[in-house]
C-alpha cells in the first residue's frame, strides 16, 4: 500500500479527533462561553450538518482542481477554523467555525477517498478505504480521550490548538507524498452527474445510511447506558469506550482485507453480527459482564461494514467516482444524524436505554435487506460490463 494512503489516514485522524472530542468538552465550553449544555450540544449538530452538505458541494466546486491542491486547501481551512475557535470568546463565532470546519472536512473525505482508491489500484479498494476510515477509528480510541483529557487539564481551547497542529502536520505529509498535477483521469461534471442516476448507487447509499445509523444510535448513548442501566461507575466509561474503539479497529482491518474479494459476503456477515450484538445488548443491558462484550461486538461488526460499503460505491460509480463518493459521505452523515435522533425519541417516550439496542438491530436488519437487491443488480450483464471497464 502506498505510503500516501497512510498519510491520508493521518489527516482523517486529525479531523476526526475534532469531530469526536466535543462530546467530552461540552461542560467546559458551556461554562466558558456562558451557554447551556444543550446550546453547547448544538456545536455537535452543526458539525454534522456541515458535513452533510459540504461533501457534494465541494466535490462539484473542486472537480477540475488537482486533488493535491484541493486536499491541502481543505486542510488549511480546517486548521484555521480551529485557530479561530480557540481564540474566540463568542458562541456564535465558535458555532460558525464548527460548520465551516465540517464543510471542508467533508470535502476532504470525498477527495481523499478517490485519491486513496486511485493510489491503491482496483484490487485493493476496500483495503485503502479501511486505512482511510481507520484514521477515524484511531481518533475514537486515542483522539477522543486525549482531547477530553487535554481539555480537562489545560482548557477546551488547548484541544482546538492540538487539532490545528495535527492538521498542519497532515499538510506537510500530503505535500511530501501526494503527486503534483492532476490525475490522468480528469473528472467531467456531466459524467459525474450521469453516474448519479444509477439505482445501484442509491441502493449503496441506503446501506451506508442504515448501517451507520444502527451503530450511532447505540454509540451516542453508551455513556448514560453504562452508568444508569448497567450501573457501572463513571470511571469505567473511558475504558469501555476504548475497548469499543479497539473492536472497531479490528473489524475495519479484517473487513479491509476481505471486502475486495467478497464484498457482499463481508457486508452480510458484518450486518448480521451487528444486529445480533445489538439484540444481545438490548437483552443484557443490566448485566455488566455480558453488556460490555456486546458493546465491543457492536463496534467490531459495525465498523466492519465501512470498507465494504465504500468499495461498493466506487465499483458502481465506475469512471466517475468523485460525486458518488461525496454523496456517500453525506449518506454516512444521514445515519449519524438519524440514528441518535431515533434513539432520543425512544428515550423521551420512556422506553429506557435497552431501546437503543432494539433500534440498532432494526436498522441493521433493514440494511441487510439491501444486500440481496444489490447482489442481483451486480449480476446483471450491463453492470458486469461497466465494472470490467473500470477494473472492479
Amino acid at each position: 500500500m502506498p505510503r500516501a494512503v497512510y498519510l491520508l489516514g493521518l489527516a482523517i485522524f486529525a479531523q476526526g479527533t475534532s469531530e469526536l472530542m466535543l462530546a467530552g468538552l461540552l461542560p467546559q465550553i458551556a461554562t466558558d462561553l456562558h451557554v447551556s449544555i444543550p446550546a453547547a450540544g448544538l456545536l455537535i449538530s452543526a458539525f454534522a450538518v456541515g458535513m452533510l452538505v459540504g461533501a457534494p458541494i465541494l466535490a462539484v466546486v473542486t472537480l477540475r482542481w488537482s486533488r493535491r491542491v484541493a486536499m491541502l486547501a481543505f486542510l488549511a481551512v480546517f486548521a484555521l477554523t480551529h485557530v479561530a475557535g480557540a481564540l474566540t470568546s463568542s458562541y456564535g463565532v465558535l458555532l460558525a467555525t464548527r460548520v465551516a470546519g465540517a464543510f471542508v472536512y467533508a470535502g476532504f473525505w470525498a477527495v481523499a477517498s478517490v485519491t486513496a482508491i486511485e493510489l491503491a489500484g482496483p484490487e485493493a479498494r476496500a483495503k485503502a478505504m479501511s486505512i482511510l476510515a481507520g484514521g477515524l477509528t484511531v481518533a475514537t480510541i486515542v483522539g477522543l480521550p486525549a482531547g477530553t483529557l487535554l481539555g480537562q487539564h489545560l482548557g477546551w481551547r488547548a484541544a482546538f490548538w492540538a487539532v490545528a497542529v495535527l492538521s498542519a502536520l497532515a499538510i506537510v505529509g500530503i505535500r511530501a507524498t501526494i503527486p503534483r498535477g492532476r490525475s490522468e483521469n480528469v473528472p467531467e461534471l456531466r459524467a459525474e452527474l450521469r453516474s448519479m442516476t444509477k439505482p445501484q448507487l442509491w441502493l449503496a447509499y441506503s446501506t451506508t445510511a442504515l448501517s451507520t445509523g444502527a451503530v450511532l444510535v447505540i454509540f451516542s448513548y453508551l455513556a448514560p447506558l453504562l452508568t444508569e442501566t448497567t450501573k457501572l461507575p463513571d470511571a469505567w466509561v473511558p475504558a469501555i469506550l476504548a475497548l469499543y474503539g479497539l473492536g472497531s479497529l479490528v473489524g475495519i482491518t479484517i473487513s479491509g482485507r476481505t471486502a475486495d474479494r467478497r464484498p457482499f459476503t463481508t457486508l452480510a456477515i458484518s450486518l448480521i453480527g451487528l444486529g445480533a450484538a445489538a439484540v444481545l445488548l438490548a437483552l443484557v443491558t443490566a448485566t455488566p459482564w455480558l453488556a460490555v462484550p456486546a458493546i465491543v461486538a457492536v463496534g467490531t461488526f459495525g465498523f466492519a461494514t465501512n470498507p465494504a460499503v465504500n468499495s461498493r460505491v466506487f465499483t458502481v460509480a465506475g469512471s466517475a467516482p468523485t460525486l458518488a463518493a461525496a454523496f456517500n459521505i453525506s449518506a454516512f452523515n444521514v445515519g449519524i444524524t438519524v440514528g441518535p435522533w431515533l434513539g432520543g425519541l425512544a428515550l423521551d417516550a420512556g422506553a429506557g436505554y435497552p431501546a437503543v439496542g432494539w433500534i440498532g438491530a432494526a436498522l441493521a436488519l433493514l440494511a441487510l435487506t439491501t444486500i440481496p437487491l444489490a447482489s442481483r443488480a451486480a449480476a446483471q450483464p450491463e453492470y458486469d460490463r461497466a465494472s470490467s471497464m473500470t477494473g472492479a
